[in-house]
């Protein structure tokens, strides 16, 4: 099945999208969901939409999921360029240890919710 027939993989797209609105229309800013929102959604979206991109590319197609270590990977890049690089180089940027925690709350919901493996024919 494609990720984006995944009524799972909406949820944090719609809540992202929602939070957006909410922030840059009509100024609305709650600080607890301001600060920490985008990063509860951020790796289940990336991954979604990456987990996609390999199912159309991939011989296997609905068969390919990413394997815990993959996600791992993904939630380690994300958490240093964010969280260490780009606080360094940019002001816009701040570091904080409790965003990691939500990436990794995120990649959760998308290994749970998101990255489903169906059997193969081989299995």
């Amino acid at each position: 099945m494609s990720v984006f027939k995944n009524p799972f993989f909406y949820i944090p797209v719609f809540i992202f999208i929602v939070n957006q609105v909410l922030e840059s229309c009509f100024e609305l800013f709650i600080p607890l969901i301001h600060s920490y929102l985008d990063d509860l959604l951020a790796i289940p979206v990336i991954l979604g939409i990456t987990l996609q991109i390999y199912r159309k590319i991939h011989p296997k197609k609905d068969f390919f999921s990413f394997t815990s270590t993959q996600i791992l990977v993904a939630v380690v890049y994300v958490s240093v360029v964010f969280e260490l690089i780009l606080p360094k180089v940019s002001s816009t940027y701040i570091a904080d240890i409790l965003d990691v925690a939500y990436y990794i709350l995120g990649a959760f919901y998308f290994y749970f919710m998101i990255n489903y493996r169906i059997k193969s024919e081989v299995e």
